[in-house]
């Protein structure tokens, strides 16, 4: 025999049940950064694993593999800890550490100094990644591309040294392609571009490859770089934000990722100093490069 009567919602007792309403993450308006901590891990978008970001000190975030491993069998020089959301390079005397994607990324150059037990991590990587891109959830991209290479692809650069805010900017991925960091309703990142093509573009430019903080300058002629002086001031911030024109109007929405931006040193990223003008390609012909005596205006 069974009970035939309805069930109720109250406890034995008779007391009504508290409800715990779900409630999303928020960033408080007087915070001085919009990043949602959730927002942390993504995937590498050359491998397509997962990575987590943490910062650095003094330098822009670092990728860090998402699992723990044993310090034992990481060389120290591949040591990383994480202390109060900040990566150090360094171990911290415990018997687990945690260490860069790039060295497992099986999308970049293998090192030649990996440990086995490094080498069958990688290995595994990469299956993942084959599955990944074998069932089209994964489509690796030309970020990384060497400067021999982004030079037979046209004179694109892979990442493009970018001038906005009386400063100079190394993207990590060419113009066309740098996404919008901002979240949407879903809480997912925005797909849209944030160089689209109702707002106004920059101009490809050449101009001397100045030194910083005091350093000598590079001799050369000039190096091509994607000029957004000339654009407002509001637009060169949208740039430095990230944000495509809908969510830099609507500034309340949070980040769901880092700016992909790095100030750029002519000395430690003279690997990505080109001196020529990228053309776009016409129909039926190939990119080519030009000489270095003009300016081209263009969308990337």
């Amino acid at each position: 025999m069974h009970s035939t009567s309805a069930s109720s919602r109250r406890r034995w007792d008779g007391t009504q049940p508290l409800a715990h309403r779900h409630r999303g993450l928020k960033v408080a308006p007087t915070s001085t950064s919009r990043l949602l901590r959730a927002g942390q891990s993504g995937r590498c978008t050359t491998c397509g694993n997962r990575v987590e970001w943490y910062d650095r000190t003094g330098h822009r975030p670092v990728a860090l593999h998402p699992i723990e491993l044993p310090a034992s069998v990481i060389p120290p020089a591949c040591r990383w800890h994480v202390s109060s959301g900040t990566a150090y390079s360094a171990g911290d005397g415990t018997a687990w550490c945690r260490i860069p994607h790039p060295l497992l990324c099986p999308g970049r150059e293998m090192p030649a100094s990996l440990t086995p037990h490094l080498a069958e991590l990688r290995r595994r990587l990469a299956l993942r990644t084959r599955r990944m891109i074998d069932t089209g959830a994964f489509t690796p991209t030309t970020a990384h591309l060497t400067p021999a290479e982004s030079q037979a692809a046209g004179c694109r650069p892979a990442q493009p040294v970018v001038q906005l805010l009386y400063g100079r900017y190394l993207a990590n991925r060419s113009v066309e392609d740098i996404q919008c960091v901002a979240q949407t309703r879903a809480r997912h990142r925005c797909t849209h571009p944030i160089l689209t093509s109702g707002a106004p573009a920059g101009i490809w430019t050449l101009m001397p490859a100045t030194a910083v903080r005091g350093q000598l300058a590079l001799p050369g002629a000039g190096m091509a770089v994607y000029d957004l002086t000339h654009l407002p001031y509001t637009e060169q911030l949208r740039w430095r934000t990230q944000h495509c024109p809908a969510h830099a109007a609507t500034p309340v929405a949070a980040d769901l990722a880092r700016a992909d931006w790095e100030l750029f040193d002519p000395l430690l990223h003279h690997q990505h100093i080109h001196p020529r003008l990228p053309l776009t390609a016409t129909s039926g012909q190939k990119q080519r490069c030009e000489q270095p005596n003009s300016s081209w205006t263009g969308e990337g």
